[in-house]
């Protein structure tokens, strides 16, 4: 049984009475989450559930959620986290999609299942995890109780799928990215030494686990052999009293939760010291965010990454000590970092394909083994994103310098293209940033009649500040074609779960009635 599950073998054989994971009030050691990995493996297979089936789960963080990761791949099936804010009709397109055959929701969720219950095409069983009694679906506990004793042996190959997350579907619908055994595994032996990881480190997955990284940080802790603190959902005051709680050693969080923590006086009250190292990326991050970040964490270092599900989550590091806003280079602090061990990047102009010189702009490929297996079912998507030789297209862009750091701008489709000039939106949302009555921001194109399209920015604002201020503000900062020709206020941004800002749903209403998104 190599792979993951035996990874979790060992770590039982080695410190069976480490604690494992916490989750509210419940902690359970290494031995005993094994068991429990095995007991949800043996009532999976039960289930009719083989290598290669696919498990659906629908839940906020939860132990069973992870004890279901690691039971589907004891037996070589493969876990399908859904994305919990999703609508009902999308819930069904993945499980669909999935040919989930065992559907596992969270007490929150009965209401989705419900709804889309019939028009699941190959799940046989719905099972609800602590759901209060009046749901006509199997209760989880008692599920689990059920189960054999046994484990069915499977032949189990580190190229094997192990889990399957969803792209966010935010062009279009949701592409099952498949991630094997080894595409953890290539990764996640570099957390050690670049996280400065040993045996009192503390890990907390405040992330959603249906997102990489928390996955990714779900998995690492049983990596490691470590702790992991599993936060419920992504809420701020929690997230900074479970810190205080558990000595939480180090944390991945997404931009927009620093935003906010820095705005809640709860979070302020919270002893935060334990923190060694918080790692922050999935977004951009404005330099105003970071700083104050800095600020409220003053003990803790401070590491960027960048990376995507179809990579494994991260596949560069901005280190701590490039983290130094008055040391001898404070420019890294607006890069992403540097390539880890096991990757390669190169920049390519995204319509010939050709490669771009040191501090030229374009499309981001990365040659790695934590490139996905591909998209599952989609073998046209696959071949476009992973081209020969082993690169993946990432659809971001940006730029490498001389030094070998990474530079992200912008997605390929977020671009502007105003009068033949590229814009990248992050710069302009970056200068934007700046204004002190700007506290959140967004900059998308818009039809203009001789440019083609311009930037218009989208503003939350703490102030009273007029639209030609907010333009001139800019102008001082930026070329004027660069700059925002409109500027609309907002009460907030619309954004993913990850703090993705939604552009798609932004840009939309301005382009109703044209023949394409852009001119």
């Amino acid at each position: 049984m190599p792979g993951l599950t035996e990874k979790l073998r060992e770590r039982a054989r080695s410190h069976p009475d480490r604690i494992a994971y916490i989750a509210g009030d419940t902690q359970i050691t290494y031995a005993d989450f094994d068991r429990r990995v095995d007991r949800a493996a043996a009532a999976l297979a039960d289930a009719g559930v083989g290598a290669g089936d696919r498990v659906a789960v629908l839940d906020k963080n939860s132990l069973e959620y992870a004890e279901q990761l690691f039971g589907a791949a004891r037996i070589g099936a493969v876990q399908v986290p859904v994305n919990y804010r999703l609508a009902p009709d999308e819930v069904a397109y993945i499980v669909n999609n999935a040919r989930a055959k065992v559907f596992i929701v969270g007490p929150e969720f009965v209401p989705v299942l419900d709804a889309v219950r019939d028009r699941l095409e190959h799940t046989t069983h719905a099972i609800v995890i602590g759901g209060e009694d009046g749901h006509a679906h199997v209760d989880y506990a008692a599920w689990m109780n059920a189960a054999s004793d046994t484990v069915p042996d499977a032949a189990i190959a580190t190229s094997d799928v192990f889990v399957q997350l969803y792209s966010s579907g935010t062009t279009g619908l949701p592409k099952g990215v498949m991630l094997t055994h080894d595409n953890f595994l290539a990764g996640l032996p570099m957390v050690k030494e670049a996280w400065d990881v040993d045996e009192s480190s503390v890990l907390m997955v405040a992330m959603p686990m249906y997102h990489v990284a928390g996955n990714v940080l779900t998995v690492g802790a049983v990596y490691e052999g470590i702790t992991g603190v599993i936060a419920r959902e992504p809420d701020p005051t929690l997230i900074a009293r479970a810190i205080e709680a558990h000595r939480v050693t180090h944390i991945f969080l997404v931009p927009v939760l620093l935003q906010f923590m820095q705005l809640i006086p709860e979070v302020a009250e919270a002893d935060l010291s334990s923190l060694r190292l918080l790692i922050y990326g999935a977004s951009p991050i404005s330099e105003d965010v970071l700083r104050g970040a800095m600020r409220m964490l003053p003990n803790s270092g401070f590491m960027q990454v960048y990376g995507l599900t179809e990579t494994t989550g991260a596949i560069t590091m901005l280190p701590p000590e490039d983290h130094d806003p008055d040391g001898p280079n404070p420019h890294r602090l607006r890069s992403a970092g540097l390539p880890n061990s096991v990757t390669e990047l190169k920049i390519v102009d995204p319509a010939s394909g050709e490669e771009q010189p040191t501090g030229q702009v374009g499309e981001i490929l990365c040659r790695t083994p934590q490139n996905m297996k591909g998209y599952w079912g989609m073998p046209d998507a696959t071949s476009t994103a992973l081209l020969d030789g082993g690169w993946f297209r990432t659809g971001d862009v940006g730029y490498l310098d001389e030094d070998g750091y990474l530079y992200m701008h912008d997605r390929v489709k977020d671009m502007i293209i105003s009068g033949g000039e590229n814009i990248y939106p992050a710069e302009v949302e970056n200068a934007l940033m700046g204004h002190p009555d700007v506290t959140d921001c967004a900059v998308i194109g818009v039809p203009h009649e001789k440019w083609g399209e311009t930037p218009k920015a989208i503003v939350v604002l703490s102030g009273d500040v007029s639209e030609q201020d907010l333009i001139d503000f800019c102008r001082e900062r930026l070329a004027h074609f660069k700059c925002p020709t409109s500027v609309e206020r907002r009460d907030e941004i619309p954004r993913n779960p990850t703090g993705k800002i939604l552009k798609r749903e932004l840009r939309a209403p301005y382009w109703e009635g044209q023949d394409r998104a852009v001119h």
